[in-house]
């Protein structure tokens, strides 16, 4: 049997990278599939440097997957200033040359390509592949939840959120899903900023591909059960919604590879971090973590006020600081430049800060009693499956709808209110740490939720399990429509 080919063409940024490898080691293992990881040059040096430099004994890629890097003509990362309508016109234009040339020369090989699945924002690998007769499909990186509050807010509900976009509070039923309001939408459909206005573009064209199609597939990182309504709101007359998640190391999740825990971006063990020991030293669900993420920076009012917030709670806790990187496309505030905390040796003495951790390393400790977040999917997912409870600090695009998921349709965790200047409180912060953590009602029922989505989640990749069926239908269906194709 010849052996299924597959390319992932993914966006170079890490909440698309680590999913799309995830998915990408699936089809090695499962399908025993040759994978082609197409990206930018830029993530591709990210992804691989601390193999090469840093860390040598860290495991390679699996056999059969390969890397096809390309330029996109910003091969030293984005800065902050840059022009995302000339970067999107750079990126299609160069990325499509480059994978029709990868496409081609399967071809010429003799093994040509079996499908395409690329991540959002990139729908032109579509194109490129029906230009070579190869079925293609999108990768989903966030929920379904907000796949379908896009796909209404793009079509028939448009004129209801422009016309309400300065009204919070103002109530939204969208079929199938849970009561929403404007402020738990994602943030580029309301904020009216000049770089919203220009990301909105990115996000609205894969939606206009889609519509272009006949019953096309969209593959999901997320499981049935978690989002049993939302997979089915839009309709499958319309589009198939797939759910295939989490997508997370498999020894973090199905355990069917123990060694799955470091080839990739942020999964890769760095030299001299002893976190881990640190964690270990502390008692069962008694530190809290708190990660933003790859992107929110945070201002240094809010990061006084987190301090504040954690010295008054009083347990220990791991903070992931983010060392500012000069070439990095950060949303960024506009007095981030000294973020160094005035009270960090009091601090010190309390927790462990940090520039770097393998979060699902740190979520799968013991020791984890909470997981304060920016709730973008990834980390939200990560959480779930390791059955850690959240206080949720959205930031941007995605993260307030995932909030309002966590907080109030899943029940694991609860959400932070900030101040009439947009900063929460050191009090607001103690106060959801203390309904997380504390022994009261609330907080049982959190974690008693918390650990129920953690064996559904489980469940769901293990053989046989929902995500399981849908992916195996999902590639069976492809091979069996390339062998038509081809006869």
């Amino acid at each position: 049997m010849v052996k299924p080919r597959f390319i992932l063409v993914t966006f170079p940024a890490q909440g698309h990278i680590n999913p799309a490898l995830q998915l990408a080691k699936r089809l090695v293992r499962i399908y025993g599939s040759e994978v082609t990881f197409f990206t930018t040059l830029f993530a591709y040096r990210r992804m691989t440097k601390d193999n090469d430099d840093h860390n040598k004994s860290a495991p390679l890629p699996p056999n059969d997957m390969s890397f096809a890097p390309f330029s996109d003509g910003y091969d030293d990362g984005l800065a902050g200033d840059v022009n995302f309508d000339h970067y999107s016109s750079n990126l299609g234009r160069r990325g499509s040359r480059a994978l029709a040339e990868v496409i081609e020369s399967g071809v010429d090989e003799g093994r040509p390509y079996t499908c395409v699945v690329y991540t959002l924002l990139l729908p032109w690998a579509a194109d490129v592949a029906a230009e070579h007769n190869i079925p293609a499909a999108p990768l989903w990186v966030q929920p379904a939840t907000v796949f379908d509050v896009f796909y209404y807010c793009f079509h028939e509900y448009k004129d209801i959120v422009l016309d309400n976009s300065e009204n919070p509070t103002m109530p939204l039923s969208f079929p199938g899903l849970p009561l929403l309001t404007i402020r738990d939408l994602p943030s580029l459909l309301t904020d009216s900023s000049a770089q919203s206005t220009l990301l909105i573009k990115f996000f609205r064209a894969p939606f206009e591909k889609l519509d272009e199609e006949s019953n096309p597939k969209v593959l999901v990182n997320t499981f049935d059960e978690l989002e049993y309504e939302a997979l089915r709101s839009i309709g499958s007359n319309k589009m198939r919604l797939i759910a295939i998640g989490p997508l997370i190391p498999s020894a973090f999740c199905d355990g069917k590879d123990l060694s799955d825990t470091s080839f990739g971006g942020d999964l890769i063990r760095r030299p001299n971090d002893n976190y881990v020991e640190w964690l270990n030293s502390k008692d069962k669900t008694t530190v809290v973590y708190l990660s933003f993420g790859s992107y929110s920076v945070l201002s240094k009012p809010q990061m006084e006020e987190i301090a504040k917030g954690l010295l008054d709670f009083g347990h220990p806790f791991l903070w992931v600081i983010r060392e500012k990187e000069p070439n990095d496309n950060k949303k960024e505030s506009n007095d981030n430049d000294d973020v160094e905390l005035s009270c960090r040796g009091e601090l010190e003495k309390l927790g462990m800060i940090i520039t770097w951790c393998s979060q699902v390393e740190v979520l799968s400790n013991e020791s984890l009693g909470c997981f304060v977040s920016h709730c973008g999917w990834n980390s939200t997912l990560e959480s779930l499956v390791c059955g850690v409870p959240m206080v949720a600090f959205p930031q941007w695009v995605d993260q307030k709808t995932n909030a309002k998921l966590v907080e109030d349709v899943w029940k694991t965790g609860v959400r932070v209110t900030p101040n009439e200047e947009g900063v929460v409180g050191g009090e607001e912060i103690k106060r959801c740490l203390e309904l997380v953590m504390g022994g009261k009602e609330n907080g049982v029922e959190i974690r008693r939720n918390a650990e129920k989505w953690k064996d559904l989640a489980r469940e769901a990749v293990t053989e046989g399990g929902s995500s399981d069926r849908n992916f195996k239908a999902f590639v069976n269906e492809v091979i069996g429509d390339v062998g038509a194709l081809s006869s």
